[in-house]
């Protein structure tokens, strides 16, 4: 596998991203007829971990927080975390809520948002976290 530096992050992340939008219950979400079940994606997981992939890209929305979780536990099993990349996204919120604070940009969605994710994916860090869309009533 080719590794480079992503942008001035100082990061060396495979030239391979595995998406994860495809991982999750299927019983949850805005896409869900077409996701993989836990078995599937572990496998799909192991599988670029063995070839060398080591960056992951998810977001907290995918299948309500699923996606999240399934990639925490499988790189958590076949993974050191110190060797893997993971970005995530915020903007949408995990679906769980239409509560106040639980999506969008205020400093206080993010903050929710991000410790939400951070409890999925089983992990102290983020490596990587974007912006999933402009958030319009959040004032800059």
């Amino acid at each position: 596998m080719e590794y480079l530096k992503l942008g001035q992050t100082g990061l060396e992340v495979s030239k391979l991203c595995l998406g994860c939008m495809s991982f999750g219950d299927a019983s949850k979400g805005f896409h869900s007829g077409w996701l993989l079940d836990e078995v599937a994606s572990q496998k799909i997981i192991k599988k670029v971990l063995d070839v060398g992939i080591n960056f992951f890209d998810t977001p907290n929305s995918y299948a309500a927080g699923t996606s999240e979780e399934y990639l925490g536990r499988d790189l958590k099993a076949f993974a050191n975390r110190d060797e893997v990349v993971i970005a995530t996204k915020i903007f949408f919120g995990d679906g769980h809520s239409d509560s106040p604070n639980t999506k969008g940009l205020s400093r206080k969605a993010i903050f929710n948002q991000v410790d939400a994710s951070l409890k999925r994916l089983g992990t102290d860090y983020i490596d990587i976290l974007y912006i999933h869309r402009w958030d319009y009533d959040t004032p800059h």
